[in-house]
């Protein structure tokens, strides 16, 4: 994608969330987001200050883990973010909370606030990668 379309300014990093209150208890999780956010631009070579880490897909009334995608976004188009690149690490494949929740509602959010463009990059998917890396870690089970 980068070699045909260029890289936005920044790169938000998002994971699904959990409530709050799991991680206070103990959980994992979070720490192990932000490690493998870390770890992703450290690999790809990304400055500080180039990429950001959230958190999306909360309901109901408890606190989730934040920073919060849908308020992220807003937050970087207001700072004046004009091109936003979209990943999901946290998905094998891609669904309505990568497709429609990033791709397009938080899309309309960070152009109404300001933002010019924000694309989703999409998951590994089904693609022929994908299902051999997925076979090969199944073959030793079977």
């Amino acid at each position: 994608m980068r070699a045909a379309n260029g890289s936005g300014e920044q790169l938000l990093i998002t994971f699904h969330g959990i409530p709050k209150a799991y991680a206070d208890a103990g959980d994992p999780y979070e720490r192990k987001c932000r490690l493998t956010a870390q770890a992703l631009a450290q690999v790809l070579g990304l400055a500080e200050g180039s990429w950001t880490f959230c958190f999306q897909s909360r309901v109901g009334v408890a606190e989730w883990l934040k920073p919060y995608t849908d308020e992220t976004v807003v937050a970087l188009a207001k700072r004046g973010i004009r091109r936003l690149d979209a990943i999901c690490p946290g998905f094998a494949i891609d669904c309505l909370e990568t497709i429609d929740e990033i791709g397009h509602e938080c899309d309309v959010a960070f152009r109404a606030a300001g933002g010019g463009e924000l694309r989703y990059i999409p998951a590994l998917n089904a693609g022929a990668a994908h299902v051999e890396v997925i076979a090969s870690l199944l073959r030793p089970l079977l």
